[in-house]
């Protein structure tokens, strides 16, 4: 059986359920198509999170295949030691860097294959770019991201003298049965973050826009369609109390993404109790076109939800359906809303088949192995 390894924040984002579905996905999808997997994070503090970390990675079966390892090799680390994953390593096939987040040069050094996944097409290569941000890439033999069209001529980011294989988040359908939405009045919701910790990178000297800019654009949504619901299980600041009033002002509900999406069961729950997604997206990812398509999102199709998004640039790549559509202005949103109330079921079931067609980790991973040389 060939032998992958998974890198990425878990311990770092505990309580994050849905950050948590973004490594299992990877985890479980190449489990599905018959490596044996092994999972790693890479932390400062072996001891920060690691109660979480543990708690996943047994639930999900990864109890004897997983290690959480200090930065400074201190105390406080769980699972295999170093001296055992090296040894995993060096008979794997494939390392999947998810963020760059593994940085120990000699379980990187001794997979066969090195890949660094890109989450945060903008961030990645605009960073990378700027001798000002203390921010590389790293030495790895292939770079994947979910920015679809980043490379393109359209795209306005650097490609940072790379090849980069664009491919949309693998989802475990098995993972995400497409239930009947809730009975009652049509509920929009998403989980996201209000501000980023990290500030806007800059494009030709000029910073872009963030989640909470785009936001605040199109905070007159809820009142602009009469019956339906708008929640967003938001992680937002008690500095940014202004923004969190002016919301509530305009019918937004907001909830505490921790209670009600932060392990991986609470966050599946969630998205199953909507009736559909809706969320904005960075400036970051639509002022430059890159086609970043939000693994949070195909949870949603998956499970039978339509997702109403900011368009930016998918189009080409994953054509928008009846299940899946993209706005760009604040009218468009509520066309797009209204179409979705309007047609409820037959919305639902397109959002489904449109994940089963573009999405299903056997087809995002077993074309993505065949690009990278793997299996074939």
């Amino acid at each position: 059986m060939p032998v992958a390894v998974v890198s990425g924040a878990l311990a770092n984002k505990a309580f994050n359920g849905g950050e948590a579905w973004v490594r299992l996905s990877w985890v479980l999808g190449l489990r599905r198509l018959g490596f044996d997997v092994y999972f790693v994070e890479q932390v400062e503090d072996g001891s920060a999170g690691r109660a979480y970390f543990e708690s996943v990675t047994r639930e999900f079966g990864l109890a004897d295949r997983a290690a959480l390892l200090d930065a400074e090799e201190g105390e406080g680390g769980w699972g295999l030691d170093r001296a055992e994953l090296i040894d995993v390593a060096s008979e794997a096939e494939l390392l999947v860097n998810v963020s760059g987040h593994l940085s120990d040069e000699r379980i990187l050094g001794a997979a066969r294959t090195r890949v660094y996944v890109d989450l945060d097409p903008g961030f990645t290569q605009l960073w990378h770019a700027d001798p000002d941000v203390p921010f590389e890439l790293g030495e790895h033999d292939r770079y994947v991201t979910v920015g679809l069209n980043v490379g393109r001529p359209y795209c306005r980011l650097p490609d940072c003298g790379l090849e980069w294989i664009a491919t949309p988040p693998p989802v475990v359908l098995d993972e995400w049965p497409a239930v009947p939405a809730p009975a009652g009045p049509p509920r929009f919701t998403t989980v996201a973050t209000w501000r980023s910790p990290y500030g806007a990178p800059l494009l030709a000297g000029r910073p872009l826009g963030l989640k909470h800019h785009a936001f605040r654009r199109l905070i007159e949504l809820p009142e602009r369609v009469e019956g339906a619901r708008f929640e967003l299980a938001l992680d937002i600041h008690s500095g940014d109390s202004a923004d969190r009033d002016a919301l509530e002002a305009h019918g937004w509900t907001l909830v505490e993404p921790r209670r009600v999406a932060g392990t991986p069961a609470a966050f599946r729950d969630y998205l199953a109790g909507s009736t559909a997604e809706f969320s904005v997206a960075q400036g970051v990812y639509t002022e430059t076109r890159s086609g970043w398509f939000s693994d949070r999102t195909a949870a949603y199709l998956a499970s039978g939800r339509p997702a109403v998004l900011e368009d930016t640039g998918i189009g080409d790549r994953l054509p928008p359906s009846h299940g899946l559509v993209a706005f760009s202005s604040l009218d468009g949103a509520v066309a797009a809303i209204e179409a979705v109330v309007r047609e409820r079921e037959e919305r639902a079931a397109a959002a489904a088949a449109f994940a089963a067609r573009h999405l299903d980790s056997d087809l995002v991973l077993g074309r993505l192995l065949d690009k990278l040389g793997i299996g074939s």
